[in-house]
């Protein structure tokens, strides 16, 4: 099965959306429960939100495959990011609200698990590896953004209502300082959004390996709010006429990015 699209940009940036995917093979669907099968945790129309990426250079991978499937943001083993708080799995049995995905007795087993890790998990990695590996022999050093979103309101994961923004570092370990102040300042001054720096979302998988300052590759992750770019029930719809403010915070969070220079 396909495990993701990549776009070769010429810019020192890759733009990574591992949670955008909807695609789900027939025999796994056919395990989902009903109120499964919409796929309400999907980091739905990113690719859309941020179809200026290309324009600026940006190279662009994203995921085919829905987070159902495998989550391309958790470590192989998986072990928890973040221990003592509420999360999902490599192969999620549950959704953020904790209600099961699956009939009872069709849980991926760990047969299932190890192909989802060899025919989708490993080829998203390879390939982002050697795009970052790609930028930074071009470059002399790489930067990586890993976007995310998420709906506003999830009592098991968070509380209360989550900021419009959340900037995550790993507490300052993925990136240079300077490239993470520089995009949160973008953040706090972005007019009508509030934001967290290492807040809830400090970061994944993806960020946390990838991004070695000291060796050259700065990663970032941004989380939103959905609220403001689409509908945050089903069918989900993207929402043409909220999203543009929007937009042009991340747009200039990108040029920001690219106008940085370790």
């Amino acid at each position: 099965m396909d495990a993701f699209r990549l776009h070769r940009g010429t810019a020192p940036l890759l733009l990574s959306i591992p949670h955008v995917g909807t695609a789900v093979p027939e025999p796994i669907r056919q395990r989902l429960v009903p109120e499964a099968r919409p796929l309400p945790d999907t980091d739905w129309h990113l690719d859309q939100l941020y179809d200026f990426a290309e324009e600026l250079g940006v190279s662009v991978l994203q995921a085919v495959q829905s987070r159902y499937v495998i989550d391309l943001n958790r470590p192989p083993d998986d072990e928890s990011l973040y221990p003592g708080q509420a999360t999902t799995g490599l192969c999620p049995t549950i959704r953020f609200d904790g209600v099961k995905l699956y009939w009872p007795g069709a849980e991926p087993d760990a047969a299932d698990i190890a192909e989802r890790v060899e025919t989708v998990w490993k080829p998203y990695h390879a390939a982002l590896a050697a795009e970052l590996e790609r930028i930074e022999a071009r470059h002399g050093y790489a930067l990586l953004y890993d976007a995310h979103s998420i709906r506003s309101v999830v009592p098991r994961l968070f509380d209360g209502v989550l900021p419009d923004l959340n900037l995550g570092s790993n507490g300052g370990a993925s990136a240079a300082p300077a490239l993470k102040d520089r995009i949160a300042e973008i953040c706090r001054t972005a007019e009508g959004f509030t934001h967290v720096v290492d807040g809830r979302f400090r970061g994944g998988y993806i960020t946390r390996h990838y991004g070695r300052p000291e060796r050259n590759v700065h990663a970032l992750q941004m989380e939103l709010a959905q609220r403001h770019y689409m509908d945050e029930d089903p069918p989900f719809a993207y929402r043409p006429d909220v999203a543009p403010p929007l937009k042009a915070v991340l747009r200039r969070v990108l040029e920001s990015m690219l106008a940085w220079t370790p």
